[in-house]
């Protein structure tokens, strides 16, 4: 049987850390910046990791 192909989608949207965790960027960034708060803006642009139980579905995407 063939390899599975990894989803396109979903490669460019998430990297792998050196410890094997799946890390993510937020939403919320690209329009309507006027009406969010400067805090708001400031937490948005850090990468946070992906949560525990969306990791394994995730997982099967990328590979």
């Amino acid at each position: 049987m063939p390899k599975m192909k990894s989803h396109s989608g979903a490669s460019k949207r998430f990297k792998r850390t050196g410890s094997g965790r799946l890390k993510r960027s937020h939403g919320f960034t690209s329009h309507l910046a006027a009406n969010k708060s400067q805090k708001q803006k400031r937490k948005l642009r850090k990468s946070s990791l992906v949560s525990k139980s969306d990791q394994k579905r995730i997982d099967k995407l990328v590979q």
